[in-house]
């Protein structure tokens, strides 16, 4: 039983497929031909027993008045009369002659009106026959036999027949049972094959070859949702391959300064108080700049949200937080908010909104003149808008905006990452929110956040959001991704 059970798993499931088809298919090929067997060996007997009713019937208008005894034995011929014979009900009024055709209890019976008439398989003359043993007149039972040797063989050969067609027909199954299995299965060996590929190669560019013009089916399905997680995975892998290389080159800046400023203190002795000061400062400075960084892209390789983490916030309440969170660090800047939402609600984690919104508001600051405003509007709706009044968004730096380490010409002197964006693009889509940024006609820069779907009003009151996370002592995210 085990070794069937192990002969099965190893079998390719090509040849599972052909075996199925070509069972299912001898099935029925085996069912209708012993139908049609059954059938013409019916038809064939009964015309050979309608032929010996009308022989006996003619036997019984012709010779009702002649004694019992033999009336005609020459079926030994086909075409030959049949036999014939007049059977009394009393053995002891049977002729000197012996009779051509058996007579036995049963054909009494039938002459004594005890039983019905019946067919029988005799042989006559070497011969193989078939006899009715009927009633003929008062007393008496009347026996036709006419040879039944070219309907057995009729019979016979509808049987071989029959035979080689279910035998052709099992095979013709089996061979096109494995020619549709090697065809409806061919996107699945070359799935298949390239899975193997990839893994060999680790090459996630490969991609499933689907025939021009192929019908939509299961299997053109599997390859194309093959090929769509693969395109997907390729893109993961690039991306996180370009994440590495950024944040490498970013990095790379400041733990050369690192490495300076320790090797300038590892000569302390040598070096004047003002001089040692101003070592220490920068080195600290330059570790929680790497520190916020690293920070960062901790925060950038979560995909989702935590899922017992989520509950319903009020966007009202965290998005005042933020502003007066913003205002302690940006003195200088002037927020300006205007709620509209009121007390509805949005599903999400309270600590990533903040950070989503902490992020636009950094990024807005940066950019704002001295005393210049930032307009914070939460509408009715629930969509979120922060505008600046500084430089805006070139057009060439608009499609990159939200791209990790993208810094625009006029933000690579600012500080920051470049994180700041791409952070909060990526909290948002965890939210089902989208994200999007424009030049606003008045000048500045104009960014959106719209979420996928508003809760009614009159939900139930939240607890307070958690204070805002204060930004990273490197700088504020910058208008990069």
């Amino acid at each position: 039983m085990r070794a069937h059970a192990r002969w099965r798993r190893r079998r390719p499931l090509r040849t599972r497929l052909t075996l199925a088809c070509t069972g299912a298919v001898a099935l029925v090929a085996l069912g209708v031909c012993a139908a049609a067997y059954t059938i013409i060996r019916y038809e064939l007997v009964h015309q050979l027993e309608l032929n010996l009713t009308q022989q006996a019937t003619q036997v019984r208008l012709q010779h009702r008045a002649d004694p019992p005894g033999v009336l005609q034995g020459e079926c030994a011929y086909l075409a030959a009369p049949p036999c014939a014979q007049i059977v009394p009900a009393d053995p002891g009024a049977d002729p000197s002659a012996p009779y051509l055709l058996p007579v036995g209890s049963a054909t009494r019976e039938v002459a004594a009106r005890e039983r019905r008439a019946f067919y029988t398989k005799v042989t006559v003359g070497g011969r193989s026959a078939r006899m009715l043993t009927t009633q003929g007149g008062p007393g008496t039972a009347i026996q036709v036999a006419l040879r039944s040797d070219g309907v057995d063989k009729g019979v016979r050969q509808a049987g071989e027949l029959m035979a080689a067609v279910a035998a052709a027909g099992v095979l013709l199954a089996a061979g096109l049972g494995y020619a549709v299995a090697r065809t409806g299965l061919a996107p699945v060996a070359r799935l298949t094959a390239t899975a193997k590929r990839i893994a060999a190669t680790r090459d996630a560019s490969l991609r499933i070859d689907v025939p021009p013009g192929r019908r939509e089916d299961e299997l053109t399905s599997l390859a194309g949702s093959f090929n769509a997680m693969l395109g997907e995975l390729e893109q993961s892998v690039t991306a996180q391959r370009r994440l590495v290389a950024d944040a490498s080159h970013e990095l790379r800046t400041p733990l050369t300064a690192l490495r300076t400023n320790a090797e300038l203190l590892g000569r302390a002795d040598r070096l004047t108080t003002d001089q040692r000061e101003r070592a220490s400062a920068g080195l600290q400075r330059q570790l929680r700049e790497v520190t916020g960084l690293v920070n960062d892209l901790i925060e950038l390789a979560r995909d989702e949200e935590p899922q017992p983490l989520v509950e319903q916030v009020r966007p009202s309440t965290l998005v005042g937080h933020c502003v007066r969170a913003a205002r302690g660090h940006w003195p200088a800047v002037a927020f300006e908010f205007v709620d509209l939402a009121g007390e509805r609600t949005v599903p999400g984690v309270p600590a990533r909104l903040a950070r989503l919104v902490s992020n636009l508001l950094d990024n807005a600051a940066k950019f704002s003149p001295a005393g210049g405003p930032v307009e914070v509007v939460l509408g009715t709706d629930l969509e979120l808008t922060v505008r600046d009044h500084g430089p805006g968004i070139a057009p060439e730096d608009l499609p990159y905006v939200f791209d990790r380490f993208y810094r625009a010409s006029a933000a690579r002197a600012l500080p920051g990452s470049g994180l700041g964006l791409a952070m909060a693009r990526q909290i948002a889509r965890a939210h089902g929110a989208t994200l999007t940024a424009e030049s606003s006609p008045g000048g500045g820069a104009l960014f959106r956040l719209r979420f996928a779907a508003a809760p009614s009003a009159g939900a139930t009151p939240q607890p307070p959001v958690p204070p805002v996370p204060p930004p990273s002592t490197g700088g504020p995210a910058g208008r990069s991704g």
